[in-house]
């Protein structure tokens, strides 16, 4: 990056983070949508009689279709765009989570998560894309992190205002909660959402710093330029290490995602409202490391680098996409706790890391990919974190029902041992996969 671009980057306007502003309230409200299941629980199994094994497969069952969509949404978003299949898909996951709220019976709120998945199925891809769109590359850490942040800030506020609406007004109105909000994104994103070359407002200066910054050109009509072949990508070693290592995070962060208050109440009889504000802990601080350490910490250490004639930026991202899920696999020392406040020690160091490097596993695709191909990589990273998604919850039930979170959290230290090795042996140096041919 020319060392004018990086001077010019405090004089020129800051239109640009009002998208990444824009993009972290949907993940916001997308994972109040998300996270609204786990705290339904004890609701969900007085009201239907559900097991743990059952509950498993049905808080998994969103990512059923989330992942299966996955590859097709890539190739939508690289083909007609970001604002037009986001305008749609909020749109689907509003109606989604009224339907949620107003299911008559299990098949019934079984479909209706399925439809959850198909509306928030593009929501990440399209982060990405449009990241790639707006943002240099030396900023497009701090970027992703906000909205990566998001996704643990929801968690860390969901799950209390969730439970204090669960407590007081029955586990149906917290599902219409999250619908109405959910339709308040809709008109806000089909209001704000522009490419940058829609944007009458953005200026020449700021336009100019993307260009000069590998901010992801827009493409020519989407008749003329398709992208990678999927077939071609799918045979990267870069793509399939960024999949393996992503994969591995998402298996973590679902396990803690719907099964934290649960395993609280069950294994350490933690009342529901208590569980619920502990749950918080963990996700706050995994807040915290996402914005601090993924976001600005990697911007600026990237930085720095790009400056030095002999700096490796790859580096920095790989040092942390490593370390993260490193400390990730102190989740395994929580089945050793014998009190909530131990547990949530070891639960949030485990957090503290994945956070870290979340922001970077989410850039991965915008750094890696081909001209026109973000959301084709980002397809198909996704795909593979939402089989992982789909798995650790019913694998997590499958020991609950036993008694055995210490199991659970074995298997999810493994995963993330398999995940380091996918970055460090094919994800290597972040090089750009070349045109094909």
């Amino acid at each position: 990056m020319p060392a004018s671009a990086l001077s010019s980057s405090a004089h020129a306007p800051h239109r640009r983070w009002r998208i990444a502003v824009l993009l972290g309230i949907g993940v916001l409200v997308n994972f109040f949508d998300r996270v609204n299941i786990s705290v339904a629980h004890d609701a969900l199994r007085q009201a239907w009689g559900i097991s743990a094994l059952t509950f498993g497969v049905l808080s998994s069952s969103y990512n059923w279709t989330y992942g299966a969509l996955q590859i097709p949404i890539g190739v939508m978003l690289d083909r007609w765009g970001v604002r037009r299949v986001g305008r749609i898909a909020t749109l689907i996951w509003s109606l989604a989570s009224f339907a949620s709220g107003l299911a008559p019976g299990l098949r019934s709120f079984f479909a209706a998560r399925l439809l959850l998945g198909v509306g928030e199925a593009p929501t990440f891809p399209a982060n990405a894309k449009a990241i790639g769109y707006w943002f240099p590359d030396r900023e497009r850490s701090f970027a992703t992190s906000i909205n990566d942040a998001a996704a643990k800030f929801a968690s860390a506020i969901g799950v209390p205002i969730l439970g204090l609406l669960l407590i007081g007004f029955g586990w149906r109105w917290s599902f219409i909660f999250t619908g109405f909000i959910s339709f308040l994104y809709f008109l806000l994103f089909w209001r704000v959402y522009r490419n940058p070359s829609e944007d009458p407002r953005l200026s020449p200066a700021e336009r100019r710093l993307m260009a000069e910054g590998n901010a992801q050109p827009e493409s020519a009509p989407a008749a003329h330029i398709h992208g990678a072949p999927l077939l071609y990508l799918l045979r990267q070693p870069q793509v399939i290490g960024a999949t393996i290592g992503f994969a591995s995070y998402n298996y973590v962060f679902y396990l803690v995602l719907t099964w934290l208050p649960s395993y609280l109440s069950m294994s350490l009889h933690v009342n529901l409202l208590h569980s619920a504000l502990d749950t918080s802990i963990p996700w706050m601080v995994a807040t915290v490391t996402d914005l601090l350490i993924g976001g600005w910490m990697v911007d600026a250490l990237v930085s720095r680098s790009l400056l030095r004639r002999n700096g490796r930026p790859w580096l920095v991202r790989q040092s942390v996409l490593v370390g993260g899920l490193a400390f990730g696999a102190a989740l395994y020392g929580a089945s050793f706790a014998h009190t909530a406040a131990h547990a949530l020690i070891w639960i949030s160091i485990a957090m503290a890391g994945l956070g870290a490097m979340a922001p970077v596993g989410w850039s991965i695709p915008s750094l890696i990919a081909p001209r026109e191909s973000v959301g084709r990589v980002g397809g198909i990273m996704n795909f593979a974190t939402q089989l992982a998604a789909i798995s650790a919850p019913i694998v997590t039930g499958y020991f609950a029902g036993r008694g055995n979170f210490r199991a659970s959290f074995l298997i999810a230290a493994i995963v993330l041992a398999v995940g380091i090795a996918g970055y460090v042996l094919g994800l290597g140096k972040l090089r750009v996969i070349p045109e094909p041919a």
